[in-house]
C-alpha cells in the first residue's frame, strides 16, 4: 500500500486509497458469501444472518488519527487506521463466530493480522465481538496491493446491544 500512495499526487493518492479499500470490500464481501452459500449446500444452514460493509468518511479518519495523536496525512491513514474498510458479519450463535472465524482464516490468500476476542474478555463498557484484521490482496494491471480489512463478527443481540 505504500508503494501506492507515493506514485501519486494528493488527491489522486486519496482516491487511489479508497479505490484500494473499496476493492477490499468486494473481496472479502464475495469470500464470505461463497462461504456462507457453501455452508448452507453442505449443512443446510447459513451461519450468516447478513453481512454489512463501510468505508470510513474522510472525517472519522481524521478523527481517529489525531484522537491517538499522529499527524493528517495519507500515510499515518494507511498505517494506523486499520478499520477503514469495514465488514460486519452477523450471525445467529457465538458458536457460529468463532466457526467463520475459523473459516476465515482458513482462506489461503487473506492473512490475519491481528485478532481481537471482545466474547471471551468484553470491554469495560460491556460490548461483545470478534475482530479480525485481515489484509487481502488487491490484483491491479501492475501489481498487487495488500491492503487491510476489519472484519467484525457477532450475533444479532450483540449488535442490537453494540
Amino acid at each position: 500500500m505504500e508503494n501506492a500512495i507515493k506514485n501519486y499526487e494528493d488527491v489522486d493518492s486519496w482516491k487511489t486509497i479508497m479505490f484500494l479499500y473499496n476493492s477490499a470490500l468486494k473481496e472479502v464481501g464475495t469470500k464470505l458469501e461463497i462461504l456462507n452459500d457453501e455452508f448452507q449446500h453442505v449443512h443446510k444452514y447459513n451461519p450468516i444472518e447478513h453481512i454489512k460493509t463501510r468505508v470510513k468518511t474522510p472525517e472519522s479518519i481524521v478523527k481517529k488519527l489525531r484522537k491517538n495523536g499522529y499527524e493528517i496525512s495519507i500515510e499515518n491513514m494507511v498505517k494506523y487506521v486499520n478499520d477503514i474498510a469495514g465488514v460486519r458479519l452477523i450471525c445467529s450463535f457465538t458458536s457460529d463466530i468463532y466457526q467463520l472465524g475459523d473459516m476465515i482464516g482458513n482462506q489461503s490468500d487473506l492473512k490475519v493480522l491481528a485478532i481481537k476476542d471482545y466474547i471471551k474478555r468484553p470491554k469495560a463498557s460491556g460490548y461483545k465481538s470478534y475482530h479480525m484484521l485481515v489484509s487481502v490482496p488487491i490484483f491491479l494491471s501492475d501489481s498487487v496491493v495488500d491492503t487491510k480489512v476489519e472484519i467484525q463478527i457477532r450475533t444479532i443481540a450483540m449488535d442490537f446491544w453494540a
